[in-house]
C-alpha cells in the first residue's frame, strides 16, 4: 500500500506541475480532441469512407454547406456536408474523421518501435561499454549519417505500400538519435554514487538496470516519445502524399495525395486540401507542446521560479 500511495502522490505532483504549463495543456487539449474523434469515428462520421455506398453521396468537388453563408446564390444541391466532397462525391468530413485513426495509430506504433530499439541500444551500449558499445555506436552512426527521408522512401517503395510496412519503416529508421541520447544519460548515471554503491554491494547487472538505470532514463524516453510521434505522423503524411501510403487505409496524407492527383487546387477546391493539412499541423504541434511541457516537468532546472 505504501508503494502504491507513493506512486499516486508522484503522479499527482507531476500532474500539478504539468497543468501549470499553458502550452502543455493546450497541446494536451488538442491531442485529446483528435483522440476523441478517432475513437468515436463510427458515430461522428455521417458516412463510412470504406463503404462503396459512400461514393456519390454528393456531387464531385461540392463545397461545404456553410459556404452558402458567404454565397447565398448557391443551391442546396451544389453544396454538401461540413467539409464538402472529393472527386467521387464522397464526404470529406468522414474521411478526415477516419483519417485521424490511421494517422494516430501509425504515429504511436512507429514511435513505440523507435523508442524500444533506441532504449535497448542506448542502455546496452552505455552500460556494458567496450566492444559492445563500439559496435552498437558504429551502427548508430551509420543510421545517423544516412539521409532519413530518402532512406524511408526507398524502404517503403521496396516493401510495398502496406499499413504495417509504413509502421515498420518509420519505426526502424527513427531510433538512432534516441539511442545516442539514452547512451549519454547512462554513461552519466554510471558515475553516480548510488550506482557505485550498488556495484560495491554486489548487486547484479539486471538489478542495477531495472532499479537504477531504466527508471532514471525514462524521463528522456517520455519527452523523446512525444516528439517521435509527431515526426512519425509527418513522415507518414509525406510518404502518403508521394504515393507510398496504403490506399486501403484513409489517412490525412492519403487525402492530400488524391487532392493533388485530381488537381483540387487548380479547381479552387480548397476544402480538399486545407482541412487535412490543418489536422496534420495541429496534431504535430500538440505533441511538440506536450514534449516541451514534459521536459519542464521532468527537469526541475527548466521550471520557472515562483
Amino acid at each position: 500500500m505504501r508503494i502504491k500511495s507513493k506512486h499516486v502522490r508522484r503522479l499527482r505532483n507531476t500532474w500539478r506541475i504539468y497543468r501549470r504549463n499553458k502550452i502543455g495543456m493546450f497541446g494536451l487539449a488538442i491531442l485529446l480532441t483528435f483522440l476523441f474523434i478517432a475513437v468515436l469515428a463510427p458515430w461522428i462520421a455521417p458516412y463510412n469512407p470504406y463503404d462503396v455506398r459512400s461514393i456519390g453521396a454528393g456531387k464531385p468537388f461540392s463545397p461545404p454547406s456553410w459556404v452558402k453563408l458567404l454565397n447565398p446564390n448557391l443551391d442546396n444541391d451544389e453544396v454538401f456536408g461540413l467539409l464538402g466532397t472529393d472527386e467521387l462525391g464522397r464526404d470529406l468530413w468522414s474521411q478526415i474523421v477516419y483519417g485521424a485513426q490511421t494517422s494516430l495509430i501509425i504515429g504511436f506504433s512507429a514511435a513505440f518501435i523507435a523508442l524500444v530499439i533506441g532504449l535497448l541500444v542506448g542502455i546496452t551500449a552505455g552500460y556494458f561499454g567496450g566492444a559492445i558499445d563500439e559496435i552498437l555506436m558504429r551502427a548508430t552512426d551509420i543510421m545517423l549519417i544516412l539521409p532519413g527521408l530518402p532512406l524511408v522512401i526507398v524502404l517503403a517503395a521496396i516493401l510495398g505500400p502496406r499499413f504495417e510496412n509504413l509502421i515498420m519503416v518509420i519505426g526502424i529508421t527513427g531510433w538512432a538519435s534516441i539511442a545516442r541520447i539514452i547512451r549519454s544519460q547512462v554513461l552519466s548515471l554510471k558515475e553516480r554514487t548510488f550506482i557505485e554503491a550498488a556495484v560495491a554491494t554486489g548487486a547484479s547487472d539486471a538489478h542495477i538496470l531495472t532499479h537504477y538505470i531504466i527508471p532514471n532514463v525514462m524521463p528522456l524516453v517520455y519527452v523523446n516519445g512525444a516528439l517521435q510521434v509527431a515526426n512519425a505522423i509527418l513522415i507518414e503524411a509525406g510518404l502518403s502524399f508521394l504515393g507510398l501510403g496504403d490506399p486501403s487505409h484513409i489517412s490525412w496524407g492519403m487525402i492530400l495525395f488524391f487532392a493533388n492527383q485530381y488537381q483540387a487546387l487548380s479547381l479552387l477546391a480548397w476544402w480538399y486540401v486545407v482541412p487535412p493539412g490543418l489536422c496534420i499541423l495541429l496534431v504535430v504541434l500538440s505533441f511538440i507542446f506536450i514534449g516541451h511541457a514534459l521536459d519542464e516537468v521532468l527537469n526541475p532546472r527548466l521550471r520557472p521560479r515562483r
